[in-house]
């Protein structure tokens, strides 16, 4: 075997290609966008280079053949706040070959301690973690937009090698079409009615304005979490630039208390379910099958982040959200199914609004840890 570091045009179109060939049947996996893939790695577009470093290899067997990929990545704002400096692996793949796959992680543990790391989570994203973050183990179906998916076999090759969860990532399914639990309901209008208490949607107008509620509400709702950075403008601009060609601004929401900003969460339609067969590539056939498919229609959303402010977590803002969408959602007679991903199991309050939706569960993604 002979791995190789990713250098130029060709190794960068190998690394592309490893997932390609992988899952050229399997009917779940959706090949994301590479130019989307690739702007990960790019220090031009990727704001995350600002504060931090990457690597990435590629695997070929003894006749040359594509094996195996994977990066490594140090984001220097979040390595130093664990008990040893921890960086990140990601964007694994692997044949079914333990030592193939060990080989790979050897390769991303080695040129982390060579930064001065002492362990690695993986596999996770070198930006944000609402893409391309965990490892699959219950739930292998068609991925949402953003979501990682990943052979069943993988999850054996991290528990071998040493790997520990830290936590579990839980995703689950909201059908659109059945009415909220009468409980949930009762609550989330009479939150709707308060007095003080306003509805707004995200107006692609005025992009700045809720931009910034948006970091301020996150920045507060999240604060006590362990390792929290917080979130930059430039990082949110960015993702919304990034969702821009399937964002539908009114399924972007957020909750005022007496002008406050106080909640919000952010829906995106699947973009997977335009994007299916297109292997990666987005040529004029491509971005024509976009425009018909985007307005054939989509029958899925993604519910990417929410947050409340700390004052705000037992207000039932959240709930309100959640009929205001709805309101909004059932006359399009479009959409059949929310997907509320992803939620980690440490985050009880979250999950709890999950459940009283009526939402199932749908996917178990694990963020895991290697100390050397």
């Amino acid at each position: 075997m002979q791995i190789l570091p990713v250098s130029d045009t060709k190794t960068r179109e190998n690394f592309l290609d490893v997932a390609k060939i992988l899952y050229q049947n399997d009917e779940n996996w959706i090949c994301p966008l590479d130019v989307e893939l690739e702007a990960i790695f790019d220090p031009l577009k990727n704001p995350f280079f600002n504060h931090g470093v990457c690597a990435r290899w590629i695997l070929k067997d003894a006749d040359g053949k594509l094996i195996g990929r994977v990066a490594a990545f140090i984001n220097e704002k979040k390595a130093f706040q664990y008990d040893q400096p921890t960086g990140g692996m990601g964007f694994f793949e692997c044949i079914n070959d333990q030592q193939a796959a060990f080989k790979l992680f050897d390769t991303a543990k080695s040129w982390l301690q060579e930064q001065g790391m002492k362990a690695m989570d993986g596999p996770i994203n070198f930006g944000e973690n609402d893409s391309f973050w965990g490892l699959l183990i219950e739930g292998f179906t068609q991925p949402s937009y953003g979501m990682n998916y990943n052979f069943p076999y993988y999850q054996s090759f991290f528990i071998n090698y040493g790997f520990k969860t830290e936590y579990e990532q839980i995703t689950n399914h909201l059908q659109i079409r059945n009415p909220f639990p009468e409980r949930f309901t009762k609550i989330a209008n009479w939150v709707a009615n308060k007095p003080g208490y306003t509805f707004e949607h995200f107006s692609k107008k005025n992009p700045e304005k809720y931009v910034n509620d948006l970091m301020e509400i996150y920045n507060d709702g999240w604060k006590d979490f362990e390792s929290f950075v917080p979130i930059k403008k430039e990082t949110l601009l960015g993702s919304f630039k990034k969702m821009e060609n399937i964002m539908d601004e009114k399924l972007i929401w957020f909750a005022y208390v007496n002008g406050e900003p106080a909640s919000f969460v952010v829906i995106i339609p699947d973009a997977n379910q335009i994007i299916k067969g297109f292997n990666g590539k987005l040529g004029i056939i491509e971005k024509v099958k976009f425009l018909y498919r985007r307005w054939k229609g989509i029958n899925r959303m993604r519910a990417v982040v929410m947050g409340t402010k700390m004052a705000y977590q037992k207000h039932g803002l959240e709930s309100a959200l959640f009929i205001k969408l709805k309101e909004y959602v059932l006359p399009l007679n479009q959409y059949d199914e929310l997907e509320l991903s992803w939620v980690g199991d440490f985050n009880d309050k979250m999950l709890s609004i999950h459940q009283a939706t009526g939402a199932t569960f749908g996917k178990r993604h694990l963020t895991l840890r290697n100390i050397f």
